[in-house]
């Protein structure tokens, strides 16, 4: 009775060693598994803005400006209108001259040409004929505060800064869009020849 009890005991103590063992095992794979998935995380971050200089969402947008700009110009010689690019420090719009009313108004019959904003990091540096223009934000609760007449006055008072006209021609511009910390940029500007071009992404601050 004695040896066949001794031999039981061993035999319950040997499946509770195997069971925690088991329990360790499971914990350090769940361990690496976590590891892995932040090393994951870690390279996609990488990859949106690496070493390598490259900046997927600043690549983005500038190419989206520039084939705006190039849809908008089509469009104003197809249809002999004229068109125009208003731009605040981080938004951008098209509008186009309603003659009728005689004045620029927003292109609402065509939505690729809707007001656009600038993700979080990036902005706006503008030159027009040579001449850097200042970009303001757009203040609504000034403009909230005056009245119908006064806000009249003032859209019939507006103009683009960049004049894209009916027979193809383009009011000599630069438009950069940048990123602030770490300073990246890409420059869409006309040329001399009447093309519109966008120039490869830029690291470091201008000169």
């Amino acid at each position: 009775m004695n040896r066949s009890s001794t031999r039981w005991t061993w035999r319950d103590t040997s499946t509770e060693r195997f069971g925690r063992r088991r329990q360790r095992g499971f914990t350090l794979i769940e361990l690496m598994v976590v590891v892995l998935i932040i090393g994951l995380m870690a390279a996609g971050i990488v990859l949106s803005v690496g070493v390598t200089g490259r900046d997927t969402e600043l690549e983005r947008e500038s190419e989206r400006a520039f084939e705006l700009i190039r849809y908008a110009r089509e469009k104003a010689e197809l249809q002999t209108r004229e068109f125009g690019l208003y731009c605040g420090d981080r938004e951008y719009q098209f509008v186009t001259f309603d003659p009728r009313k005689q004045i620029w108004r927003p292109v609402d019959e065509d939505d690729a040409l809707r007001a656009r904003q600038l993700p979080e990091g990036l902005k706006l540096r503008l030159i027009v004929e040579g001449r850097e223009i200042v970009l303001k934000a757009p203040d609504e609760k000034a403009k909230a505060k005056k009245s119908k007449e006064e806000q009249e006055k003032e859209l019939r008072a507006f103009l683009p800064h960049i004049m894209i006209f009916s027979n193809g021609d383009l009011t000599p511009f630069a438009l950069t869009i940048e990123r602030e910390d770490p300073v990246r940029s890409v420059t869409i500007s006309s040329t001399d020849k009447g093309t519109v071009e966008a120039g490869k992404l830029i690291e470091g601050n201008r000169t």
